[in-house]
């Protein structure tokens, strides 16, 4: 048995403890701001918004651009920011962002945020400056940070949910030694993770074959999970992220996020 791997089953917490320890007030439940959205597009941010609040967040914002205003009037959580041509959120968004980050305990990118540089650069500024915030990246947020993966790999508080796809691609970005393949089995997933968040100290949350894996300071938890489609809704990112708030320990957090998303 590998000492850096452990196995959780559905329905079943490795870590208990965690589980029990789920605020019961919402004024003890922490603050959560969710960034997203383009002109086109704004079902993942809709959907982590009710999910954040359904599983128990004490108070969530989000950021859209304004191009969005009309979608979300008389909504006093919504934080409208710049658009860019594109659609997306332009680099004048960055006040709003660095306003999120004084108020809440964790930044959720969930993604929609459309294909353009300016939204990328966006990203890659508010991350290469502000070290200590904590954020949970998925979808095609991803995609928009992937020319800065060295950077972002390397912010501590940081934890990306991505697709396997995904994830080859930022070992590519990074030349990252170990080639990842889609015939690789559980074992050798779990000692890449291992050694790859012993290099960079990131979490890493990816599904692959009927598993999910986290993985944070070369420590790995998998479990066996068969509804990919939580996972790219960005479901799976949301409940992991409000965890995140509860629970400082990331991979136990994450971890006890699927266990409660199992039992559903």
């Amino acid at each position: 048995m590998d000492k850096f791997w452990q196995r959780q089953e559905p329905g079943q917490p490795l870590f208990p403890d965690v589980l029990w320890s789920k605020p019961e007030r919402r004024d003890a439940a922490g603050k959560l701001a969710i960034v997203g959205g383009n002109s086109r597009g704004f079902a993942a941010v809709a959907a982590a918004y009710k999910t954040a609040l359904d599983i128990g967040i004490g108070e969530c914002k989000v950021i859209l651009p304004d191009a969005l205003k009309k979608n979300f009037a008389g909504n006093p959580s919504m934080i409208f920011a710049s658009t860019n041509p594109s659609g997306g959120l332009a680099r004048e968004a960055l006040n709003e962002l660095n306003a999120a980050a004084d108020w809440a305990d964790l930044i959720l990118f969930i993604g929609d945020s459309g294909a353009n540089s300016e939204t990328a650069a966006l990203l890659e500024t508010f991350l290469s400056k502000d070290k200590t915030t904590p954020v949970v990246l998925t979808r095609d947020a991803v995609d928009l940070i992937k020319p800065a993966a060295e950077i972002v790999l390397n912010r501590a508080p940081t934890h990306l949910v991505v697709s396997f796809s995904q994830l080859q691609k930022l070992f590519r970005e990074v030349y990252y030694p170990r080639v990842l393949t889609f015939n690789q089995g559980v074992k050798q997933i779990a000692e890449i993770l291992h050694k790859f968040t012993i290099t960079y100290p990131a979490t890493i949350t990816l599904w692959h074959s009927g598993f999910l894996f986290v993985a944070n300071d070369g420590q790995v938890i998998s479990q066996k999970f068969d509804a990919p489609l939580r996972v790219w809704s960005g479901e799976i990112a949301t409940k992991e992220a409000v965890w995140q708030i509860w629970q400082t320990d990331p991979i136990k957090a994450v971890a006890t996020s699927w266990t409660e998303t199992s039992e559903k």
